[in-house]
């Protein structure tokens, strides 16, 4: 399939991921015009400076009419507020899609939300830094990223194929899956990670606020606590949502954690060297078997 063209984009929500797209639609000439829109004004004149839009609006029903595709980019627990905002506000065979990090009901509410006429495509491009905003945002986020499209019996496959090929030519390596197994996926490679290292940050927090005053976690933290708990950085608001959001899979695999994390302290209570070492040996061949193309974050 040809590159496609758009004479109107619009984006709810420039920040990092939208704002890189952006800077892609109108770097490569595949939109005449990208539209930002949004709550901060300071945040839409950084885009349009860093080249992410155009222009901009703060009524999202007079940027998305007219648009021949609508990039959803806010925090999904506001996907459904946004749709019936301004999904009347859409012309017939528009393409809306989003970058959420679940999908599963998500779907299924855009699906039923939007008018028949338009034409719905959940992507989930799984990139990201910990720096947020659209003044984080680059050309090159995407490139080598795996992005999830996930498509359902009512999604029109000529849409279907326009963002995957935008995708592609955002750099990414795109493959397609069902929504509600992509939480399931998600949920245990990318949101109980998450869950694991903001549960260590507090709870070294409160080591040092409640038994260890002398524990100074800036100074005396080494390249392993760094490592394992960079992506606590991550916006607090976006993995309260998520979390919410595929709450039925994130609990049932902080459950499994739980069980293995306290198998391992039954072993170190009991002092059982052996026991210990094949958790540690298994767990290690495990982490060998990831490679470069897990590459990106989420």
């Amino acid at each position: 399939m040809m590159a496609p063209h758009f004479k109107q984009v619009a984006i709810v929500g420039v920040g990092l991921i939208g704002g890189s797209l952006g800077m892609i639609l109108r770097r490569q000439k595949l939109a005449d015009s990208v539209v930002g829109i949004g709550r901060r004004v300071e945040n839409l004149k950084t885009a349009v400076e860093v080249g992410a839009i155009d222009r901009y609006v703060s009524d999202p029903r007079e940027g998305v009419e007219g648009a021949d595709f609508v990039l959803l980019a806010t925090p999904v627990d506001t996907y459904e507020r946004h749709l019936r905002e301004w999904a009347g506000c859409l012309k017939p065979g528009a393409i809306v899609s989003d970058v959420g990090s679940v999908k599963g009901e998500l779907v299924t509410r855009a699906e039923a939300l939007l008018p028949p006429s338009v034409r719905f495509v959940g992507a989930h491009p799984i990139a990201g830094k910990e720096k947020t905003g659209v003044a984080a945002g680059s050309e090159t986020l995407f490139s080598g990223a795996r992005c999830i499209l996930t498509p359902t019996a009512k999604t029109d496959p000529e849409a279907l194929q326009t963002v995957r090929v935008l995708w592609e030519l955002a750099g990414s390596i795109v493959l397609d899956m069902d929504p509600f197994l992509h939480d399931k996926i998600l949920g245990a490679v990318s949101h109980l990670p998450h869950v694991a290292a903001f549960a260590l940050m507090t709870a070294l927090a409160d080591v040092r606020d409640h038994g260890l005053p002398e524990l100074d976690l800036a100074s005396h933290s080494g390249g392993g606590l760094r490592d394992t708990t960079r992506i606590a950085a991550s916006s607090p608001e976006m993995w309260r949502d998520i979390f919410l959001w595929n709450r039925d899979n994130v609990v049932s695999l902080i459950e499994t954690y739980e069980r293995h994390l306290g198998e391992l302290k039954r072993l170190i209570a009991a002092g059982d060297a052996a026991g210990i070492e094949k958790q540690l040996d298994q767990a290690k061949y495990e982490r060998e078997q990831l490679t470069p193309r897990t590459s990106g974050k989420s």
